[in-house]
């Protein structure tokens, strides 16, 4: 029956013209040697769309297709599958009728599914059907791992309690795989990674133990009320990323690397004595994912012409700017990757080291044995280096370091915690430079932000609210009344937030003689107003509601971004 079916679905596709013979036999060739379905495989071969395939499958077979993507569903409902069963069988229960339940599925004519289904659910099924991508992506934002990590952290807890101690009952066993606090972890890592986070925090409180994830720039938490686990997994992760565990009143840091699933990650650790207890951040890296290169970052157009032109510049200074976690750090490296040629030698000075990159000689700094900026950047100047990457520029010192090794035939690239690009030159003046210096050197700083960007899946037009309004007037946006703006109502594909992914928003300010001229005379009045005229000059005021008339992001993302500012 069920060959007969695949055979029927064929024959309709040729009926209806939607394929030739000669596609029909190519897939039923490719069919004999793997176990896809012959629909599955003429979707991959690009003869058909998915979509056009679903509908004719649903005519077919006489039932419904829904798209997940906008189908309103409960949570209790869904749940009401086991998650294994439902990841297995590739089905999720939609709604609860009088009598029976909607069960959508990704093969409406597996009978093994249905029986299944029906055994667990109790009640008469109709069936749907759903496409496989819409039904991975809602598993993920369904299936969260809340349940999981509590259930670890009462069990841990539970394990902890007749000792009444708060830490491992035994630390000669941490490398067993059966730990109550190993599976805690697991979960948690798990968890981060179905969401794409970036961090984890874990934050001990006076009763309960906060679990946050950062996903696209916000965090999301759960709270667990077994409190005395706290210092169990804090020690589990100073074990694994090799801090001292019994230093319990300073700061440590450290990394590892974490196997999740089909991929590894490079964690970053970060550990601090807060009321509590410690607070530990753990920074998530994908190694499988590819550096990001310098055309995937987003800049507009002529941004993005001129600063191609700025790398190949033999000497001079260009900084980044903006706050922690504005996207800096993946800018540099993208422009790294640009300049990584066997013709250069690239020395980089991080703290830490966030990606690992071949033929660059990258340098870790190490304070505690005054492995600092400073002298790392002293030394490095002897290894005869073409381009210098600076993590920050913390101090007058590696600040001065810098400006030389920018004038002595040098491209230094460094970051700087300022607000915005006009102020990176004032912040260096402050810092104790020296006008004459950064005016002869510094090219351009580059300042960004990174704002969420709205989904696709979800996206529709969005009329400005009240506040809104008032906030565009009050940045003197007067033009502003006729555009269009977006925001994305929430799906299961951005997990209900209307967001999915994050965009960056950029403002490049050229370094040109009139500017330099204000630099060498410190004169910020004439400074600031040259800047101001400069054609690539754009505010991130200005850029990030040009990205907002896109409809790339949402005016309510714009006015976020500002308030960092």
């Amino acid at each position: 029956m069920h060959r007969a079916k695949k055979t029927y679905l064929a024959e309709m596709l040729l009926q209806q013209e939607l394929i030739t013979r000669e596609q029909l036999d190519n897939a039923i060739n490719l069919q004999k040697k793997s176990d896809k379905k012959i629909g599955e495989l003429l979707v991959e071969l690009g003869y058909i769309k998915e979509e056009q395939l679903l509908l004719l499958l649903s005519e077919q077979l006489h039932i419904p297709y829904i798209d997940l993507k906008h189908f309103p569903i409960s949570q209790e409902v869904i749940k009401l599958l086991p998650e294994f069963s439902a990841r297995h069988y590739r089905v999720i229960v939609l709604k609860q009728e009088e009598n029976s339940y909607l069960v959508g599925m990704v093969d409406p004519l597996d009978i093994i599914a249905q029986d299944e289904v029906n055994r667990l659910l109790r009640k008469k099924i109709n069936i749907a059907l759903i496409r496989e991508e819409d039904l991975l992506s809602l598993f993920n934002s369904v299936y969260r791992r809340a349940d999981e990590i509590t259930h670890y952290a009462e069990t841990l807890s539970e394990e902890l309690k007749p000792n009444l101690a708060t830490e491992l009952p035994d630390t000669k066993d941490t490398a067993s795989e059966d730990l109550p606090v190993v599976n805690l972890l697991r979960s948690i890592f798990q968890d981060a990674a179905q969401v794409n986070a970036t961090d984890i925090h874990i934050e001990p409180d006076e009763k309960v133990l906060r679990i946050r994830l950062r996903v696209d720039g916000v965090l999301q938490e759960q709270t667990l009320s077994e409190q005395s686990i706290s210092q169990a997994l804090v020690q589990r992760i100073k074990l694994m990323s090799g801090l001292d565990i019994a230093e319990k009143r300073l700061p440590q840091d450290g990394r590892f690397t974490m196997h999740i699933g089909k991929k590894y990650y490079d964690v970053r650790v970060s550990t601090i004595p807060i009321q509590f207890g410690e607070s530990v951040v753990l920074r998530l890296l994908n190694q499988a994912e590819e550096l990001i290169t310098l055309d995937r970052l987003g800049m507009p157009t002529d941004i993005y012409e001129y600063y191609r032109q700025l790398l190949t510049a033999t000497y001079g200074l260009i900084l980044f700017v903006g706050p922690t976690g504005s996207g800096k750090t993946t800018t540099m490296y993208a422009s790294l990757n640009a300049l990584n040629k066997p013709g250069d030698k690239i020395i980089t000075v991080e703290d830490p080291v966030e990606y690992r990159m071949p033929r660059i000689n990258q340098i870790q700094v190490n304070t505690k044995i005054n492995l600092t900026f400073a002298t790392i950047l002293r030394s490095i100047l002897r290894q005869d280096p073409d381009i210098i990457m600076i993590g920050e520029l913390r101090d007058q010192e590696t600040v001065e370091i810098a400006l030389r090794a920018a004038m002595t035939g040098h491209l230094v690239l460094a970051t700087l915690h300022t607000n915005d690009s006009i102020s990176s030159a004032t912040r260096l003046l402050d810092m104790g430079a020296e006008g004459y210096l950064v005016a002869s050197v510094l090219r351009a700083a580059v300042a960004q932000r990174l704002v969420r960007r709205i989904c696709r899946e979800c996206s529709q037009e969005h009329d400005l609210l009240p506040a809104e309004k008032v906030w565009l007037d009050a940045s003197g946006i007067s033009d502003i009344a006729a555009a269009k703006f977006k925001a994305g109502i929430g799906c299961s594909r951005c997990n209900y937030t209307g967001y999915r992914g994050r965009a960056a928003v950029f403002e490049l300010l050229p370094v040109t003689a009139e500017l330099a001229d204000g630099i060498r005379q410190q004169d910020l009045g004439k400074f600031i107003e040259s800047a101001k005229k400069q054609p690539l000059y754009h505010p991130l005021l200005i850029s990030g509601i040009e990205l907002a008339e896109k409809g790339v992001t949402t005016i309510d993302e714009v006015m976020r971004m500002m308030g960092e500012i």
